[in-house]
């Protein structure tokens, strides 16, 4: 199997393993946003250019170095980023949502500085998802003061 396609399929079988039931994901829908969300509909969108941009910063790192340690790396991250929402829905605690998201910014920061020394186009690639995280926490946070108890 070509590297391109195993890395393909490790991303995307994580994407895929690591989602909310639908039940939960029903409880986060349900909730209130801040007023100033006009653009949720492009969320998704949003997410699926971010991932598209890790693979192929994956995908970069890997043509340069052959090195299966990388990709783990591109792999917990992306373990920290759906672990976001899975565990948010499946808590129903917005707070644990915002720490996760938190916690996966500073990684991938940590991961793009470590890809600087290698590769600045993979390390670029990385920005898409250091300038959304801390837009999806904010969104997270101000969730959490407009519905109390979550």
């Amino acid at each position: 199997m070509p590297p391109w396609l195993l890395i393909l399929i490790l991303m995307e079988g994580v994407i895929l393993l690591i989602n909310p039931t639908r039940k939960d994901f029903a409880w986060y829908q349900g909730l209130r946003r801040p007023p100033w969300l006009t653009f949720s509909a492009l969320i998704p969108m949003i997410w699926l250019l971010i991932h598209a941009c890790f693979y192929l910063s994956a995908l970069i790192s890997w043509s340069i170095r052959n090195n299966w340690n990388l990709v783990v790396a591109y792999v917990l991250l992306l373990i920290l980023i759906e672990g976001y929402t899975w565990l948010m829905c499946r808590s129903r605690r917005l707070s644990t949502g915002t720490m996760i998201c938190v916690i996966s910014w500073v990684y991938g920061l940590i991961l793009t500085v470590l890809l600087l020394s290698l590769s600045f186009s993979s390390a670029l690639l990385m920005l898409p998802f250091l300038f959304w995280a801390p837009v999806e926490a904010m969104i997270t946070w101000q969730m959490r003061q407009i519905n109390p108890g979550c």
